[in-house]
């Protein structure tokens, strides 16, 4: 029987895995997920100007806690420079590297997905395609909705969280000519269907064979067409952002949407996790304190601090 398995392998699922495996916890993380990260995620592609990444996610982190900005520092972040302003720190060479030095020596299984999670005979009982697990303690760091799916309507975890609000976030993926225009570094304008707008490539260690742009939609954008398949969503997109840049949407090299079902926590918590009274279940994730990825560090942190016996600091 495992002792802790944690589910998501996120900034909150990765940094209370790291937590407990340093204090010598056995501990496991899955994820159903083809890589680590969540939402600081990278998507790498080969096309006919080399290989190309994206930042589809999380665009940067700010830290604002000391520590917080150290276990970035050890990650490897570094500033970046083009950014809207000081203090943004960037995944080498992607977001989502930066977790997978959080990630170094734990034990990750990837694209296993706990569709149930049970409580019989003094532990858990986790049901997955690849068969029954089994552990002392459960720590769920999934989006909120979630929840109540694999635990149940009834179950207190679910009551508890109903009242937080998730908000979804439509992204695209695009790469022009090296030659093709780059007005700017980044655009922020919420009243815009594209909310921001970023030039990828211009972030340190991005060494690419043409210029990379990341566009998130508005809140009402992406309300209004989260439904829509992927390839509908980027013939939505791709003219919005060629307007934008003052280029032909004919010149794209490569197009590709990604759907954020739950990318902004409206409504948090307000506490930074669930537990159960014996303290075998736990729930957590940047949900709980906010949008902020440092929010999700912040309850990760706590999770592990409370399972080892120590006291949770803001």
């Amino acid at each position: 029987m495992d002792e802790t398995i944690i589910i998501g392998s996120g900034m909150a699922g990765l940094t209370c895995a790291r937590t407990l495996a340093d204090a010598g916890q056995p501990v496991r993380v899955l994820d159903k997920g083809r890589g680590i990260g969540g939402r600081m995620a990278t998507r790498s592609v080969a096309t006919a100007s080399g290989r190309l990444t994206f930042d589809h996610g999380a665009q940067y982190l700010r830290p604002r806690d000391p520590e917080f900005a150290q276990v970035l520092a050890q990650a490897g972040m570094r500033p970046w420079p083009d950014g809207p302003d000081h203090g943004r720190q960037v995944g080498m060479p992607g977001m989502s590297d930066a977790l997978r030095v959080l990630a170094d020596g734990l034990d990750v299984t990837q694209q296993i997905e706990v569709t149930s999670i049970l409580w019989q005979d003094g532990g858990w009982n986790l049901t997955t395609a690849h068969g029954a697990l089994r552990c002392r303690r459960v720590v769920l760091t999934i989006p909120a909705p979630q929840i109540s799916p694999l635990l149940g309507c009834a179950h207190p975890f679910a009551t508890q969280s109903d009242h937080v609000v998730m908000a979804p976030c439509l992204t695209l993926m695009a790469a022009f000519p090296i030659d093709s225009p780059r007005p700017f570094a980044t655009r922020l304008d919420p009243s815009h269907p594209l909310a921001w707008v970023a030039q990828d490539s211009t972030k340190p260690g991005r060494a690419q064979g043409a210029v990379t742009w990341v566009a998130q939609a508005s809140h009402a954008f992406s309300n209004e067409y989260l439904e829509e398949s992927p390839d509908d969503i980027a013939a939505r997109m791709l003219p919005l952002l060629a307007e934008v840049l003052g280029l032909d949407p004919a010149r794209a090299l490569y197009v590709r949407a990604h759907r954020w079902r739950y990318a902004h926590t409206s409504t948090p918590l307000g506490q930074p996790f669930l537990r159960n009274d014996d303290r075998t279940l736990y729930a957590g994730g940047d949900w709980c304190l906010g949008s902020r990825a440092e929010s999700a560090w912040q309850s990760g942190r706590a999770i592990a601090r409370d399972i080892l016996g120590g006291a949770f600091v803001d």
